[in-house]
């Protein structure tokens, strides 16, 4: 098995990607979901974010305002990159966890769906195999953010500044899927990406390497078993 990072910019289309590749049966580990999974009312990272931000951030059931908290961190960088540090260790933790899952499942590859890959705030990186990035242009961008959301100009050009250009993301991606057209586009270009993930041979390496570990530690296990026995003989 292997895994490939999928990214891109706010409201480029990767979550679209994202649904095509699941509707072709790729598991996807989704960054977005783990992270509203880990910030649940009483876990670690929540109990981070409220001696962080206070109470204002938080809703009256406890659970997150993220449109409040949303403002706050796309209007600071510093405020943002301290939410980060609470969140991002528990999220990487639990994305690991589920490709340890779909691993043992014996997929081929795994789609990490990862909106901050190449923002310099992703330790996991380095454990892609092969890169995809969900591309459109500048103002096709803002006014689906726009229309998303319901942002001004303003606040939705602040959100995507907040981001690495998607020009730049696209320089240091082994794939771009161009979402500025079609959606029947989009997913004829993501079905070529499958094909080729498919007829990909990274996923022997890793498992040539699980192989050779098993036999090396039983091969250890089984020497130090031979000890034990002959000293009781």
């Amino acid at each position: 098995m292997f895994l490939i990072g999928l990214t891109g910019g706010i409201a480029s289309g990767k979550s679209t990607v994202s649904s095509i590749f699941g509707e072709l049966g790729c598991p996807i580990v989704d960054a977005d979901k783990v992270a509203r999974k880990v910030v649940e009312p009483g876990k670690p990272a929540w109990n981070l974010i409220h001696k962080n931000f206070g109470s204002d951030v938080f809703l009256q059931d406890g659970s997150l305002d993220r449109p409040k908290l949303g403002s706050i961190i796309f209007a600071d960088a510093s405020k943002r990159k301290i939410l980060n540090s609470c969140t991002h260790p528990y999220i990487q933790r639990e994305m690991m966890w589920q490709v340890l899952k779909y691993l043992l499942k014996g997929y081929q590859y795994v789609i990490m769906d990862i909106p901050l890959l190449f923002d310099g705030t992703s330790a996991l990186k380095s454990y892609m195999n092969q890169t995809v990035v969900v591309y459109c242009d500048e103002q096709t961008q803002l006014d689906r953010l726009q229309n998303r959301n319901s942002l001004t100009q303003e606040e939705a050009q602040n959100r995507i500044k907040a981001q690495l250009p998607l020009v730049e993301k696209c320089k240091l991606s082994d794939h771009v899927i161009d979402n500025s057209g079609t959606v029947t586009a989009t997913r004829e270009a993501t079905l070529r990406l499958h094909r080729t993930f498919n007829a990909s041979y990274a996923h022997w390496k890793l498992r040539t390497l699980i192989l050779l570990t098993g036999l090396a530690l039983f091969g250890t296990v089984s020497y130090i078993f031979r000890i034990f026995l002959s000293f009781w003989h």
